[in-house]
C-alpha cells in the first residue's frame, strides 16, 4: 500500500497551483471549477474503462457519495461568491477554519476522536496563518454576506473531508471519484447555466490553463489527498491542507512573479509547526502502544 504521507505531499502540491492558474488565466471561478471537474473526469475514464477499475456503489452508498459531489461543487461555488462578496484575503482565512469543523465533527460523529494534540496544533497553524495574511485583515472583518459565505465555505469543506472518509472505509478510490467528480460536472455546468458564466469561446491558452486544472488539481490532486483520507484520519488530512497557503505562495513568487515577505515566512513557518505538533503527538501515541 502506498504511503500516505507521501501521498498527501503529492496532493498538496497540486492542488496549491490552482489558485496561481486561476490568476494566471483569469476565467470566471465557476467556470474553472466546472472545467477542472470535466476534464478530470474525462482523463480518468480511459483508465476506468480499459482497466475495468470501475465499482458500482451498493445503493446505501449512492447517497453519500453523490452528496460529496455536491458538497465539493458547492464549496468552490460558494468561495468564489464570497471572494466576490468580500475579498480573497478574508475568504482564505475563513475558509481554511475547516480544521476545526473537521474536529468539531469528527469529535460529535466519529469515534476516533480529536485529543489535545490535535486541537494545539490546529490552534498554532490557524495562528500562522492569520499571521501570513496579517492581523489588520482579521481584525478588520465585517460580518456581511461575504464573511459568511467563507464561513459556509469552510463549513462545506469539513463536511466533504467527514463524509468521503466514511465512504473511502467502503469504497475504492477510482469508483468514489468517478461518480463524485460526475455528479460535481453536472452540477457545476447548470450553475454556470443558471448565473450565465462562460462556457465556451475561450482562447487556446485558456484551454491550456483548463487541461492542467483538470489533470493536476483535480485528478492528481484528489486521487493522492482521497488516498490518505482512505488511510489516516480526516483530522490530520484537513490540518496538512493548511499547509496548500504556503506552497501556493511559493508557486505564485516562482511562476507569476508575487513578492514574498518575511511576514508570509514568519506565517508559513508557524503553520507548519502547528501541524507537526500533530503528527508528533501521533507519532508518540503509536509508539506508546506499539
Amino acid at each position: 500500500m502506498s504511503n500516505p504521507r507521501i501521498n498527501l505531499i503529492i496532493g498538496i502540491i497540486s492542488i496549491s497551483i490552482f489558485p496561481v492558474l486561476v490568476k494566471w488565466a483569469p476565467v470566471s471561478g465557476i467556470t474553472s471549477a466546472f472545467y477542472r471537474m470535466l476534464l478530470g473526469l474525462l482523463f480518468l475514464f480511459p483508465y476506468v474503462l480499459f482497466r475495468r477499475k470501475f465499482t458500482f456503489p451498493t445503493g446505501a452508498l449512492w447517497l453519500p457519495i453523490v452528496l460529496c459531489g455536491i458538497i465539493f461543487a458547492t464549496d468552490i461555488a460558494v468561495w468564489n461568491l464570497s471572494i466576490h462578496y468580500s475579498n480573497a484575503t478574508q475568504a482564505t482565512l475563513l475558509t481554511n477554519l475547516s480544521p476545526v469543523w473537521v474536529g468539531v465533527g469528527t469529535f460529535l460523529f466519529l469515534p476516533d476522536k480529536p485529543g489535545p494534540r490535535f486541537w494545539l496544533g490546529t490552534l498554532v497553524a490557524l495562528t500562522g496563518m492569520v499571521i501570513l495574511i496579517g492581523l489588520d485583515t482579521f481584525t478588520s472583518m465585517r460580518l456581511d454576506l461575504g464573511f459568511g459565505l467563507a464561513m459556509l465555505s469552510g463549513i462545506l469543506y469539513a463536511s466533504y473531508m467527514l463524509i468521503s472518509k466514511t465512504v473511502l472505509d467502503k469504497i475504492d478510490i477510482v469508483s468514489f471519484m468517478t461518480v463524485s467528480m460526475a455528479v460535481s460536472s453536472i452540477y457545476l455546468f447548470a450553475i454556470c447555466l443558471i448565473f450565465d458564466q462562460p462556457i465556451w469561446h475561450f482562447e487556446p491558452v485558456i484551454w491550456g490553463v483548463f487541461v492542467i486544472q483538470g489533470l493536476v488539481c483535480q485528478l492528481v490532486g484528489w486521487l493522492t489527498i482521497s488516498s490518505a483520507v482512505k488511510q489516516m484520519d480526516a483530522k490530520s488530512v484537513s490540518l496538512s491542507l493548511l499547509s496548500q497557503a504556503v506552497v501556493t505562495g511559493l508557486f505564485a513568487w516562482m511562476f507569476i512573479g508575487e513578492k514574498i515577505t518575511a511576514q508570509m515566512i514568519g506565517g508559513g513557518v508557524v503553520i507548519l509547526i502547528g501541524i507537526a505538533i500533530t503528527y508528533t503527538g501521533r507519532k508518540k501515541a503509536s509508539a506508546t502502544t506499539s
